[in-house]
């Protein structure tokens, strides 16, 4: 393949594209563990996470993806035997669920439309039928990325007040958060689980994990088998401890220059600008799709994701194969199907360190994408995408942050 000019643009749902500042703070010589400088930047790291979280709780960090933190959290709060609940919502629910299995946890699930969001009254129903309380957790995803949905935690809250059930609320916002408010105390969650590599905008390999008083109090019965995942030890005095031996100094110096940028731009508007790209995005999907090809997963537009966009393709196409033509050629890598969708979708990321210029070339190569490989589109998805975000800014005053 010849060379080619230019920077390829990164509109995966993960990892996303990681800003210059984040790379440069990096980019210096590994310091002596206890050196005071690293010990500071950690330490604001782990108190600044719990602003992202909105969270009094304990902040743990894990040299790991996802996936580590996804274990960390069952480890030490559940023991083996121990029942939880998982509603469906797609490839990454079901994901830990076979994570929870492998724990020997006994797994229930609650069946869901890849196409919507959790279903409020089912989950009720569910948890006010188990009136010995044998449920133990409830697993849930706030932003599936495979389907592009968002949950609404408030009202899974209220849900699991409502069948005044005991059970751990555990959320996975690996992919909401830096893209959408997340108030981890407000709306009673136990555990949350994170990672670096998406609207937090640094590169994969840090796990995140906040813990409430519910939560810490488990962990202190729970007896699954674990070292590393262990909070006991990261909440001892002696700050090796905090990552079980080395840290992974260069990552918690990135995570230091992108929590100041989030900082700086504010949550509040870091959501807007997330919630605004999102809409072009769909915006565009809407146009294409009016030839029949392409639609959106999320039939529900209140559950759109702020962060992921995920469109099904007619059976006539190959999505796989529109994707790599759309990075090959086009310099553009979105996400593929994944699960159920598998072959099916493809999936546009917005999320992180994204403004719109970035989002319209994106938008640009997946249409021209479309036009090279002959496949019927309704014209105009772009210009779409540029009139939703223009007839905003047209209405408000001041800056903007998109």
């Amino acid at each position: 393949m010849p060379n080619k000019r230019g920077r390829k643009f990164l509109n995966t749902p993960g990892p996303t594209h990681v800003p210059d500042r984040v790379m440069n703070a990096m980019h210096q010589p590994t310091l002596d563990l206890s050196d005071p400088e690293f010990l500071d930047v950690s330490m604001s790291c782990f108190q600044d996470m719990r602003k992202v979280f909105k969270t009094e709780g304990e902040v743990f960090l894990y040299s790991s993806n996802g996936h580590g933190a996804w274990e960390a959290a069952l480890a030490n709060v559940f023991s083996p035997g121990d029942k939880i609940l998982v509603p469906e919502t797609g490839n990454f629910s079901n994901a830990w669920a076979s994570m929870a299995k492998a724990l020997t946890l006994k797994v229930e699930t609650l069946p869901g439309d890849w196409q919507r969001a959790i279903d409020i009254n089912a989950l009720e129903e569910h948890l006010k039928k188990d009136n010995k309380g044998e449920i133990k957790g409830i697993l849930i995803i706030h932003t599936e990325t495979a389907t592009g949905i968002t949950n609404d935690l408030p009202a899974i809250r209220a849900a699991i007040d409502s069948a005044k059930h005991p059970a751990l609320l555990v959320v996975d916002t690996v992919a909401a958060a830096g893209t959408v408010d997340y108030r981890m105390d407000e709306w009673g969650i136990d555990v949350t689980v994170g990672a670096s590599q998406k609207g937090l905008m640094m590169p994969p390999g840090l796990g995140i994990v906040a813990a409430g008083e519910k939560a810490i109090s488990e962990s202190k019965k729970a007896t699954t088998p674990r070292l590393y995942w262990d909070w006991k030890t990261r909440l001892e005095a002696e700050h090796y401890r905090k990552f079980c031996g080395t840290a992974p100094q260069l990552m918690v110096f990135g995570m230091r220059e992108a929590l100041n940028m989030l900082f700086e731009e504010g949550l509040e508007n870091v959501f807007e600008r997330h919630r605004v790209l999102a809409g072009a995005t769909q915006a565009a999907v809407e146009v294409w799709g009016q030839a029949g090809t392409l639609s959106l997963n999320a039939t529900e537009p209140k559950e759109r994701s702020n962060a992921v966009t995920t469109i099904r393709v007619s059976e006539d196409i190959d999505a796989d194969k529109f994707r790599n033509i759309c990075r090959d050629e086009m310099m553009v890598a979105l996400g593929g199907g994944l699960g159920d969708l598998s072959g099916k979708a493809f999936r546009i990321g917005h999320m992180g360190d994204i403004n719109a210029p970035m989002l319209y070339a994106a938008l640009s190569a997946v249409e021209s994408t479309l036009g090279y490989l002959n496949i019927k589109y309704g014209s105009g998805g772009v210009t779409a995408a540029i009139n939703h975000i223009t007839d905003i800014k047209k209405s408000q005053s001041g800056p903007f942050s998109y």
